[in-house]
């Protein structure tokens, strides 16, 4: 009788988890570059009473065999890159990616980081960076009072310098790409980091390593589906509430065998 308290109270458990990964992706419903995620799960081990093509001890071959499972487990969440849609934002620096490539970050301890949110903005030294301070890498800097700044698919980055009418070219974004993304490690703040599972990236101009290109003026809005999300929040819920039913008819079982002395 034990056995089904713990196994319905395991369920309990991973259906709370799939709740908090969908609330996670319906906080991040506006947020730029976010990809969704989605939760896996396996069941746990399995009580065998009777093995598959076992005996009888007349020696007659049973048919076959008795097994109790022992609930379920959290094996894991998937992270989807498919891509967002590009929203126009009219500011010079905003670029999105239309492919699968990532831009890459210089943070403040020398790593790199790698994130598809390209809402940049110039900072004090005149030099690209996002909404944290990370320099864009390569580093990019705009001259002082430059005019009219164009980003190319290819990740050219061209300005006007003062007093010059012809467009000179200041530096070149580039983009990486992985074997695994969903292997990547997720750092907070539109950022990720590279694992083994992931595996070493792959970087050149836009175009290269099948990275996509480069749109100016543009994010790419977060891939989550409203819809989708909420369907599966009132899937999570009655499996949560079906689980629960599990424990609560257990205790009942117990009860009415302990009241059987009286």
């Amino acid at each position: 009788m034990m056995r089904s308290l713990y196994t319905a109270a395991s369920g309990m458990m991973a259906n709370q988890m799939t709740v908090d990964t969908i609330s996670n992706n319906l906080a991040n419903v506006n947020t730029n570059g976010y990809k969704k995620t989605k939760m896996e799960f396996q069941d746990l081990l399995y009580q065998t009473m009777i093995e598959p093509g076992g005996t009888t001890s007349e020696g007659v071959r049973l048919p076959g065999s008795l097994q109790v499972g022992l609930g379920v487990k959290t094996s894991g969440n998937t992270r989807s890159f498919e891509q967002g849609n590009l929203s126009n934002t009219g500011n010079a620096w905003d670029v999105a990616i239309s492919g699968s490539g990532f831009f890459q970050m210089r943070q403040s301890d020398g790593s790199t980081a790698y994130t598809r949110d390209g809402s940049f903005k110039v900072n004090a030294d005149g030099i690209l960076v996002n909404a944290q301070g990370n320099y864009l890498d390569p580093q990019i800097q705009i001259p002082a009072n430059s005019t009219n700044p164009k980003i190319s698919a290819d990740g050219r980055v061209t300005i006007v310098p003062q007093g010059q009418a012809d467009p000179i070219e200041i530096g070149k974004i580039e983009l990486s790409s992985f074997v695994n993304p969903s292997g990547l490690k997720s750092l907070g703040q539109n950022l990720y980091q590279e694992t083994e599972a992931s595996g070493k990236p792959l970087s050149g101009a836009p175009g290269e390593n099948a990275t996509g290109s480069l749109a100016q003026q543009y994010v790419e809005a977060s891939n989550v589906q409203l819809v989708e999300e909420m369907v599966n929040l009132i899937v999570a819920q009655r499996s949560y509430e079906i689980s629960s039913k599990g424990v609560t008819t257990a205790d009942q079982m117990l009860q009415t065998a302990n009241n059987l002395r009286s």
